[in-house]
């Protein structure tokens, strides 16, 4: 890849998982048809509500702060709701985002709720009474018939029209673009704010806004009120003029470092072979902690396909 050219997060993770040994790549969703809503009213007029795949804070279920490695023990498995009028602890050390590259520290970097209150405030749209977390690490099969149904409920109950989306991982980016299908097709104009676009793409998002950086900052640089400011107005914007399924804007904001970021990500290249092996013994030990935790989570629902879960990436 040329250091111009988005991470390909499907063919790298499918690389990551055989150089760790399980054999079975995943089967990422994949739909040519593509469902559209547009607004019905002007945005200001608009009630938007923001939906996250991040998780509260959990302070008796280990590390979740900057830094942290991957904590099964911090997941999610069923949609929940929160004020939107209010402050809230949520926390992305349950998913792989790139922990060599970013930093956790900034939670406006993945969860832009107070600055979208703000914009709420000076008319920009009309904000949902409640946001949304919305849960990962399933089976494509639960995700559209059980997942994206509730949300679209809640959403109904608050009188949402519009919707923006904001994935960490790549399993969070097909979630949350499977969400946005739903709510598409059910008349409810949608975002998905993202970083890895191949899998958006795949998937079919009705509209996408694709940020070149490390995955966890799908709404900005940490630390950056301008650069998370210009992404949500993008992402207004977006929601504004788009008129045909799969409208994909990029950012044209880029990482403050060289790209060689974009070569570590899941890369066994990079990796020597102590470090490889380790790498294997993690991801076993966090596969079957997350497994033994979804089926806790979800018994006795089945899941048909479960997702990889992209843990020990670094």
């Amino acid at each position: 890849m040329s250091p111009g050219d988005p991470i390909p997060y499907i063919a790298r993770t499918r690389a990551w998982y055989l150089a760790l040994g399980y054999d079975k790549p995943y089967e990422w969703a994949r739909h040519d048809d593509v469902p559209f809503a547009a607004l019905v009213k002007p945005l200001a007029q608009t009630r938007l509500a923001l939906v996250t795949t991040a998780a509260p804070f959990q302070p008796d279920n280990g590390d979740q702060g900057p830094g942290a490695p991957y904590n099964a023990a911090a997941k999610f498995f069923t949609l929940y709701a929160g004020d939107s009028a209010r402050d809230h602890d949520l926390r992305i050390a349950h998913v792989a985002i790139d922990r060599q590259h970013t930093t956790m520290v900034d939670s406006g970097a993945w969860f832009p709720l107070p600055l979208m209150r703000r914009r709420a405030a000076e008319g920009r749209f009309v904000l949902a009474p409640r946001f949304f977390g919305f849960p990962t690490n399933r089976s494509q099969r639960h995700t559209t018939t059980v997942d994206a149904p509730d949300l679209l409920a809640r959403c109904r109950e608050d009188g949402v029209e519009a919707a923006i989306l904001v994935p960490n991982c790549p399993v969070c980016h097909q979630c949350l673009t499977l969400a946005a299908r739903h709510l598409e097709a059910n008349g409810i104009a949608t975002v998905v704010m993202g970083c890895a676009r191949d899998v958006v793409e795949h998937c079919g998002a009705p509209r996408f806004l694709f940020s070149d950086f490390p995955l966890g900052n799908a709404a900005g640089k940490p630390q950056d009120a301008n650069s998370q400011a210009a992404t949500l107005e993008l992402a207004l914007r977006l929601l504004e003029e788009a008129r045909a399924p799969r409208t994909v804007w990029q950012s044209p904001q880029t990482w403050d470092e060289p790209p060689q970021w974009k070569l570590d990500y899941a890369n066994p290249e990079r990796l020597s072979a102590a470090e490889l092996a380790r790498c294997r013994r993690e991801a076993e030990a966090a596969r079957i902690e997350a497994r033994a935790l979804r089926e806790a989570a979800l018994a006795p629902a089945a899941t048909s396909q479960p997702a990889p879960c992209f843990c020990a990436l670094h």
